[in-house]
């Protein structure tokens, strides 16, 4: 995980991975649904933990009014949230079709932590395509306007 995404985000993927990693022991449709949905998130948590989620990290200072043109590096990020939106939301979709396959299996064997997870996870999806996404793409912008007009002090 990139050292540079916001700790939250890092605390709230690792939870989701330990709760999977927890259960992929399970029998039945259950242990498939939860195998199916870890196989989905895997390679999805880490194209966000490497590419969309380290742009975050300059929003506490940005908010405080401060700039430095290191942040610069953000922008790679929010360009290849850009670039690749369309195809990380659609893996949510994957993921979601999983989580609810994990939902029917947990109720049907009265085992609601599980639905519980599932729901968990699909509001997660939807704060990242609400918020984080919408966020990491304004702070590359502003980044970009804000470096554009930004004079080079000549020696």
């Amino acid at each position: 995980m990139d050292s540079s995404t916001p700790h939250s985000l890092q605390l709230e993927h690792l939870e989701l991975r330990q709760f999977l990693t927890k259960s992929a022991h399970e029998e039945g449709e259950l242990g498939e649904a939860v195998r199916m949905v870890a196989r989905l998130i895997d390679g999805h948590m880490h194209k966000e933990e490497s590419f969309v989620l380290p742009a975050l990290a300059v929003l506490p200072a940005l908010a405080r009014g401060r700039f430095d043109p290191a942040m610069a590096d953000a922008i790679a990020h929010s360009e290849w949230l850009k670039k690749n939106r369309v195809d990380m939301i659609a893996e949510h979709h994957a993921i979601s079709a999983a989580l609810e396959r994990l939902i029917a299996a947990g109720r049907a064997t009265e085992r609601f932590e599980f639905v519980e997870f599932a729901e968990k996870l699909i509001n997660h999806a939807r704060l990242e395509e609400e918020v984080l996404y919408p966020a990491v793409i304004v702070i590359g912008d502003y980044l970009k306007a804000r470096l554009e007009t930004t004079v080079p002090l000549s020696g």
